[in-house]
């Protein structure tokens, strides 16, 4: 092949591959952890580090959905993560799965901060306290652009205080995140100061639709389904479910059904973008972790943010 022939068929290839969205060599893999494995990380120069699990067997060059696993108040993301055995599903599913600390240093572990909303401690966090939403956005947006995750199909489920901190997430960052799944943790909103049973609608103003799936026990003293318990919690499962398919717009009447025996499901349906609302109860369930870790992906893995 004479030189000009060369060149003429070199510039084609290189046409072509820049029309596939190819580099000229082959597109990055992603750089962060390894697949099968679990490893304690920093994420975009936060100055903080987190748990990250790849799921085995992952095409390393192709963006991952993303499941964020947020510690009860107290916790770590190590303990969560060991507590929750969803490294498992992910494997099984192909997802990547974080499990960062919290910004708030309690004892042995920490406290997520939720404007406006005491901790554990009955301290209201102040300016002085880090910023947890900020900071989860910050790991999302790197990891994004690593190529490790696919923007529109970024999840986050957490427990107790965790859970409530993804409600929060759902209220304030609808446009990041595609679903949430609260275990023993479902908010939508602070409760109202002059009548704590309601949750405050100007705490929670979703600018889209978020599909809800939340999952508790009925003989949690922690966190009661019936309400009351701590300053922060007050307002009933069932008035949180509410107020999640009014923001929706769900139209249809709530159906009740046993999904296993001990476990029956609340689901409201009709609503805007199809962003469901589900309640799934464990009869004389209690304060843990007790969600049905394939229906938590099942359900969440149906939606994106396009």
């Amino acid at each position: 092949m004479s030189d000009l022939a060369l060149g003429r068929w070199t510039l084609r290839l290189v046409a072509a591959l820049a029309l596939l969205g190819w580099s000229a060599v082959a597109q990055a893999a992603c750089p962060v952890g390894t697949p099968g494995l679990t490893a304690r990380v920093e994420i975009g120069q936060t100055g903080r580090s987190l748990e990250l699990h790849r799921p085995a067997g992952a095409d390393p060059a192709a963006p991952a959905p993303l499941l964020i696993l947020l510690h009860g108040s107290g916790g770590t993301g190590a303990r969560m993560l060991a507590a929750s055995k969803l490294e498992a599903t992910a494997d099984r599913a192909g997802f990547i799965l974080v499990a960062p600390d919290a910004g708030i240093p309690v004892g042995s572990g920490f406290v997520w901060n939720i404007p406006g909303v005491p901790t554990v401690t009955g301290k209201i966090p102040d300016a002085s306290d880090p910023d947890d939403v900020a900071y989860l956005a910050r790991v999302v947006d790197s990891l994004v652009a690593d190529g490790c995750v696919e923007r529109a199909r970024v999840y986050v489920t957490g427990l107790s205080g965790g859970g409530r901190m993804a409600s929060w997430l759902g209220c304030v960052g609808s446009r990041r995140y595609a679903a949430i799944a609260p275990v023993v943790g479902l908010r939508a909103g602070n409760p109202k100061t002059d009548n704590p049973q309601e949750p405050d609608p100007a705490t929670c103003q979703p600018a889209l639709p978020v599909p809800v799936i939340a999952f508790a026990g009925d003989n949690d003293a922690t966190n009661p389904t019936q309400g009351g318990g701590a300053g922060y919690w007050q307002y009933t499962m069932h008035a949180a479910e509410q107020r999640w398919a009014a923001l929706n717009g769900c139209q249809t009447a709530p159906t009740t059904a046993w999904v296993t025996p001990g476990v029956y499901e609340e689901r409201y349906a009709g609503c805007r973008g199809e962003a469901e609302v589900v309640g799934r109860m464990t009869v004389g369930g209690t304060h843990t972790w007790l969600a049905d870790n394939d229906a938590l992906w099942a359900f969440v893995s149906r939606y994106r943010r396009d």
